[in-house]
């Protein structure tokens, strides 16, 4: 038999070419985590880990009793042990697009909505969407949620960052968009409300950014998983009120409003009244990113749809 030491594999990893997008992962994802490991475990003073993102981890959050009958009921029900279909069931996708009708001045029908794993398989879907644009490059929002930056690297997206500046209540800094963008960029991604700064961006602010996306050519991804989670006198407005101004793509879950991150429910939503993401062919990519992953429990699905409607 051939000597296992000399034996070539043709699934052996290419170190040189995987360490750098290993630091370039680790960089981001593993930062917090091994923040919170070197804390001095004898000190007495209590550890508040502000980049934790899980409310259910603390018992002083619970979710509604009635989503957890919802999910009971479902079960019960023997009527959802089947597959769901590869962009969600129907019954869930209309229950999102309702759901977000009641902010928009226009209306999302089921096609629109787009059922993914949480609200990071979103993430994910749209910016391997971007990938296929060939050189494209993307506009994050400095500070930020460093998924997008993580992922993008990943997958040899150019990444650059505006900022977000703190003198004006942590607004676009609109002037440092424009500058950036060049005839590769294809979009901006926008928090609302803010992760990790907390900020409400107003109405005023929202429409000169769809207006500036507008002027560049590029569509808006709107992360809005802390939608309607809104402290202080600024009223949330979703960035797909301006969807006729510009294509907005708005990616949400009920992951932190009903504090049931584990369930891994989230949506795809394309706010486009003028068509132009089905004209220029975004909308097929999603499709056809979604033809090749798991998708959410189909519990979980019917589970969704009850809260919505009923919240």
């Amino acid at each position: 038999m051939e000597n296992e030491a000399e034996k070539k594999w043709g699934f052996e990893v290419k170190q040189e070419l995987n360490r750098e997008r290993e630091a370039e992962v680790a960089a981001f994802r593993y930062a917090i985590v091994s923040l919170m490991e070197s804390v001095d475990k004898n000190d007495p003073r209590p550890v508040i880990p502000l980049g934790h993102g899980d409310p259910a981890a603390f018992p002083c959050f619970r979710t509604a009793a009635v989503a957890e009958d919802a999910i009971v009921d479902s079960v019960r029900s023997s009527m959802f042990n089947c597959y769901a279909p590869m962009f969600g069931l129907p019954l869930a996708r209309r229950a999102v697009a309702e759901y977000l009708n009641r902010d928009l001045p226009y209306k999302l029908s089921a096609d629109d909505i787009y059922i993914t794993l949480g609200c990071m398989e979103a993430v994910e879907i749209i910016l391997t969407v971007i990938t296929r644009l060939g050189a494209a490059n993307i506009l994050l929002p400095r500070p930020g949620w460093p998924f997008y930056e993580s992922f993008a690297k990943r997958n040899h997206i150019e990444v650059r960052h505006f900022d977000l500046l703190p003198e004006r209540g942590w607004e676009v800094d609109l002037e440092a968009v424009e500058a950036l963008a060049d005839e590769n960029t294809a979009a901006i991604v926008i928090i609302n409300p803010c992760n990790p700064c907390g900020n409400v961006l107003t109405y005023q602010h929202l429409q000169k950014i769809a207006e500036t996306a507008r002027k560049l050519g590029i569509l808006v991804i709107a992360d809005e998983v802390y939608g309607h989670l809104a402290f202080g006198s600024t009223p949330y407005i979703p960035m797909g009120v301006f969807g006729s101004i510009v294509p907005v793509i708005t990616l949400g879950s009920i992951s932190k409003r009903w504090i049931v991150p584990g369930w891994r429910f989230g949506w795809l939503a394309t706010n486009d009244p003028n068509g132009v993401l089905q004209k220029s062919g975004i909308v097929g990519s999603i499709k056809a990113c979604l033809g090749v992953r798991s998708g959410p429990s189909t519990l979980i699905q019917v589970c969704e749809m009850f809260l919505l409607v009923n919240k």
